[in-house]
């Protein structure tokens, strides 16, 4: 039975959210394209998985964990992809998603190719 694009996805966000909760930043990068654009507002624009990976141990090394989402929509985006919104909380923050673009890769895998979030306030 093959996987579908949604199911791709979900697997995606899925890993990111393990990786976070287990302070792993370099398997948070990897659930990004290689070229993938992450606006994380309000702290900028981080492009390409090294630059991402690099946002993710900062946030990590600052002491934020256990990041959780509610509100979850996913709505189809092309033959191979889906985005995703959603409301997000963390142990120190929270905010929301305003659109992670996952794409299933050539190698079966879903991967970010755009990411647009936002801190809205501390906990």
């Amino acid at each position: 039975m093959s996987v579908s694009v949604l199911e791709a996805c979900q697997a995606g966000i899925a890993a990111w959210q393990m990786a976070f909760n287990q302070q792993d930043a370099k398997g948070c990068a990897a659930q990004y394209d290689e070229n993938c654009v992450m606006h994380a507002r309000p702290f900028g624009t981080f492009t390409g998985r090294e630059a991402i990976e690099g946002f993710w141990q900062n946030i990590m090394d600052q002491g934020f964990a256990d990041v959780d989402y509610t509100e979850v929509t996913w709505t189809p985006e092309g033959e191979e992809g889906y985005i995703l919104t959603a409301a997000w909380t963390m142990n120190k923050a929270f905010g929301v998603v305003h659109r992670e673009h996952w794409v299933v890769q050539p190698d079966g895998q879903a991967r970010l190719i755009s990411d647009d979030f936002e801190v809205q306030g501390e906990r």
